[in-house]
């Protein structure tokens, strides 16, 4: 999606538990939901 918009050098790293603490965590965990943290840049 993000090249399709222009965006170049896309770069994603590793997976990170953003639900941790939070009201959803259990439902989180049992789906394997993850946030990504990502760089890109447009020309």
């Amino acid at each position: 999606m993000l090249t399709e918009v222009g965006f170049v050098e896309i770069r994603i790293g590793d997976p990170v538990d953003t639900f941790a603490g939070a009201g959803g965590e259990a439902n989180a965990r049992a789906f394997d939901v993850h946030g990504y943290p990502f760089a890109a840049r447009r020309p």
